[in-house]
């Protein structure tokens, strides 16, 4: 059976924010990070080792009502087609309370703690197992000691309110930059792995 690296990916603000003061969805701030070629090339290079990708209901939401569309956009950027397509087609884990089934090719709904989910998963032969976005997810992965990377990207902005991906931690960890790229924006892709 082969190693599977359990990857959190999101983007914060200065402060620490996944998103602003006026909610879940204010992430307006992100928008001009995320579509640098560095920062396509960078989701796409953390992304395509997946076999499995793990989103919390409103990342699910989110992202169902746009990528899908995507693949087959002529006019949209050759990395987010790319994106897409893997998105469409990989293992899709999704952690609710509230959904009960799914129209996304690929997809499952499951109400259990994403730290066992992680631990079943781990288990089984595959490629990588990320959490892409979901703040509540890659918090629970942290407390359980779950997750073996972190990918950054930090914005160089001041969100000046909104939710914090970290609050308190529970579980004290230290983690080893093996990466750093900086984008047209002047945002900075980081990838951290975590020392055991």
């Amino acid at each position: 059976m082969t190693t599977r690296t359990v990857v959190g990916n999101i983007s914060l603000s200065l402060d620490g924010r996944v998103a602003g003061p006026g909610g879940d969805y204010d992430m307006g701030w992100i928008v001009p990070h995320a579509v640098t070629d560095t920062s396509r090339s960078h989701m796409t290079r953390v992304t395509s080792a997946a076999t499995i990708a793990l989103l919390g209901r409103k990342n699910y939401q989110g992202f169902g009502g746009y990528w899908p569309a995507v693949a087959d956009d002529a006019n949209a950027h050759p990395d987010d087609r790319a994106f897409s397509r893997w998105l469409d087609d990989v293992e899709k884990v999704v952690f609710s309370t509230t959904l009960t089934e799914t129209e996304w090719h690929n997809a499952r709904v499951t109400k259990a703690d994403p730290a066992t989910v992680v631990k079943e998963l781990r288990q089984r032969d595959g490629g990588d197992i990320i959490v892409l976005a979901s703040a509540s997810v890659i918090r629970n992965l942290l407390a359980a000691d779950e997750l073996d990377r972190l990918s950054i990207t930090l914005c160089p902005e001041v969100a000046g309110g909104g939710a914090r991906l970290w609050d308190d931690v529970d579980v004290a960890s230290s983690w080893s930059l093996t990466d750093s790229t900086v984008t047209e924006s002047g945002a900075i892709c980081l990838l951290y792995d975590r020392k055991r």
